[in-house]
């Protein structure tokens, strides 16, 4: 089992703190195992077995707890007095209005709550009304390639081959552990899409017409990379013979950004240090799931690779925009308290003309902030031009 570190060191340094922990993340992202791993570190950190109270909701052994005040006496049944008593509910929208039972229980002196939530449910917006902002979210993302790495290490292949299968058949924890067999890979993941499509989205917006949201998909899975406007993605679908206002398109987007299958970095401008409300991007929250929409193809890498990079420096801890500068892009500029970073990917550099494009944006800007160009290009410890880093970008997500 892969220690979710960064997730982990998150959750000990909240421990015995009076708020309620929330774990939130995509569908089958870890959010049931880094429990696990959580009550076991408890353990080892001296916390007895009768200190933890763990309940699973999606097990049919607890179907008479999927009452709020059923919960909660279950659960007060079993504290320890004089103790700190450590819970965990999963899956914990199944219970009826367990708002109030977690509310409960959180007002204890003795008690440290934590609960995960299929995304359908647990909602930043909605749990600020739940739970009256008495709780901090913790937003998890699929494998980062480091933990792919580490669960595929062993295979016998080479970091360059196992970062193409990352790069092919995605993120989850499980496939990880599903070898190479492309039509098993590519059921599972068909499973969590059609999982999130249904019951995260279409049955919460009461959408009918589920090939709309496919559809909607399809496009942005097309368009990584590139900004993209919700006219234009109506537009598509109008010229494709499906009649849909932009408005309806805005909505169903956000839907999907709800459910975390969809990510939208905004635009940011550099010089005018202002955020642009147009033209942004979207990036999946795994590749395998914007490979089985559609087909990977040759030229796909570098939007492939810009994908995970995003998706790295948001596990980072870092706010991640798109820089604008006057007719130039430079692909992410990443915050993390007061600390900027400017980063560009592509896939090579090796060609000259493509050197100087790639470098031309962050030349421009004139502050000492790090800024960073990340290719797949094989130069040892990396070069350096005037300041700019090139830095392989399988070593910097090993890193």
């Amino acid at each position: 089992m892969i220690w979710r570190k960064e997730y982990l060191d998150n959750l000990t340094a909240l421990r015995d703190k009076q708020i309620i922990k929330v774990i939130t993340g995509v569908r089958r992202c870890g959010k049931s195992t880094l429990l696990e791993l959580y009550i076991d570190h408890l353990k080892q950190t001296g916390v007895e077995d009768s200190q933890i109270i763990s309940v699973n909701l999606e097990e049919l052994e607890n179907a008479d707890l999927l009452n709020y005040k059923a919960l909660y006496s279950y659960i007060t049944s079993k504290l320890v007095p004089d103790k700190n008593n450590y819970i965990f509910i999963d899956e914990v929208q199944k219970c009826s209005e367990f708002e109030k039972a977690v509310d409960s229980l959180f007002i204890k002196k003795n008690c440290d709550v934590y609960i995960t939530g299929s995304n359908a449910y647990l909602l930043s917006g909605e749990l600020a009304t739940l739970l009256s902002g008495r709780y901090i979210q913790i937003d998890m993302l699929p494998f980062s390639f480091k933990e792919y790495y580490e669960a595929k290490k062993e295979s016998g292949k080479s970091k360059r081959e196992i970062f193409d299968s990352y790069l092919k058949y995605g993120s989850f924890p499980y496939v990880a552990y599903l070898g190479n067999d492309e039509r098993v890979i590519d059921q599972y993941i068909e499973g969590i899409y059609n999982t999130i499509l249904i019951k995260d989205v279409a049955v919460r917006e009461k959408i009918n017409d589920v090939s709309v949201l496919e559809n909607i998909l399809k496009t942005v899975a097309s368009s990584i990379g590139s900004p993209i406007s919700v006219k234009k993605i109506s537009d598509t679908l109008i010229s494709n013979g499906r009649k849909i206002s932009p408005n309806t398109v805005e909505a169903y987007l956000r839907a999907l950004t709800d459910s975390y299958i969809l990510y939208n970095a905004t635009r940011y401008d550099i010089k005018g240090r202002q955020f642009l409300k147009t033209l942004g991007k979207y990036y999946f929250v795994d590749s395998g799931i914007r490979n089985h929409i559609i087909s990977q193809s040759a030229g796909d890498l570098g939007h492939l690779l810009e994908n995970v990079v995003y998706l790295e420096l948001l596990r980072r801890k870092n706010r991640v925009n798109i820089g604008k500068l006057a007719e130039k892009e430079v692909d992410f500029v990443a915050v993390n308290m007061n600390e900027v970073e400017y980063y560009q990917v592509s896939a090579s550099v090796l060609d000259e003309k493509t050197l100087g494009r790639e470098l031309a944006p962050l030349r421009e800007i004139k502050d000492n902030y790090p800024k960073t160009l990340l290719t797949l290009d094989d130069i040892g410890n990396g070069a350096n031009y005037g300041g700019i880093r090139q830095i392989n970008i399988i070593d910097w997500l090993l890193e």
